[in-house]
């Protein structure tokens, strides 16, 4: 059955190293859509983050963002779907996380472009100060102001139900963290952890349990009327795991970490760096029409 979907993962899959979108994995996408293949950005992203690589690449397709947990129109800002995090999940979380001694993230405002909210960084904590620079790089200087901001407390800022939570840092500390949250909240929410083993940091999302990546594109495909069988997904980490496993095609990066990679009945291509993404979508879907 030929593939009329590809569900595709952005940093470390469709985006290199650099963060940008490679010539020949341009080309194989345009190529793809020229055929009618349609493709989804489907991505850990908050979606403000997302919707500059949607708008670049002229996708119809919703962007999912969120690790699946928003879903909304790059172009209109429609939202398509929200499962938020229930507030007593969340502050939950918060204390679970406080008394670990981490430093929390808030994503909210799913109705509009979405904000990033933080109340302190801790001295040591060098990759999520990291992360909040790239946050309000990534959009300029103006629009950057607007897309991070810090409160005095997030606990006294959350009376409400956010997009998703999240801590960030050095791998062995989120690890132990992932630990403890898994323990101490059970059912309540759900966990990704995306590793990056080479620069030491951890980004640790915790969503509204029903939340994924693979319900994002079960979604999509059910409003697409397509069947698994009828989907590719392409990803690099352990927040792709879903999707790769529900759709019909799941291909992995070659710098995705080994067990991701060993899992049975995924597809191996290049990676980021090596046009993966271009490799795959010629494989599975050019070299068939």
């Amino acid at each position: 059955m030929p593939i009329r979907l590809i569900a595709l993962d952005l940093d470390g899959t469709l985006l290199n190293p650099r963060g940008q979108i490679s010539e020949r994995n341009r080309l194989a996408i345009d190529a793809a859509r020229q055929q009618g293949v349609q493709v989804a950005a489907v991505t850990g992203r908050r979606f403000r983050d997302s919707r500059p690589v949607a708008l670049e690449l002229g996708l119809d397709v919703p962007v999912i963002s969120h690790n699946g947990a928003l879903t909304k129109h790059a172009r209109t800002l429609e939202t398509v779907a929200v499962l938020p995090l229930p507030l007593s999940a969340a502050l939950k979380v918060m204390a679970v996380g406080k008394a670990f001694g981490a430093d929390a993230l808030v994503s909210d405002d799913h109705d509009g472009l979405g904000v990033l909210i933080y109340d302190h960084v801790s001295g040591d904590n060098w990759p999520l100060r990291e992360y909040i620079r790239w946050a309000k790089q990534v959009h300029g200087e103006e629009e950057g102001g607007e897309s991070v901001r810090k409160v005095d407390s997030l606990e006294a800022y959350l009376d409400h139900d956010p997009i998703h939570l999240a801590f960030s840092g050095p791998c062995g500390r989120m690890e132990e963290l992932e630990h403890l949250l898994r323990s101490e909240l059970m059912s309540e929410v759900k966990i990704f952890s995306t590793v990056y083993a080479e620069k030491d940091f951890t980004l640790l999302d915790i969503l509204n349990p029903s939340a994924s990546k693979g319900a994002g594109v079960a979604a999509a495909a059910t409003e697409l009327d397509l069947t698994p069988e009828e989907i590719m997904a392409i990803g690099d980490n352990y927040n792709d795991l879903e999707m790769l496993l529900f759709a019909g095609r799941g291909v992995v990066m070659a710098n995705a970490p080994l067990s991701l990679r060993e899992k049975e009945g995924l597809h191996p291509t290049a990676s980021n760096s090596e046009d993966g993404v271009a490799l795959a979508i010629e494989q599975f879907i050019l070299s068939r029409h």
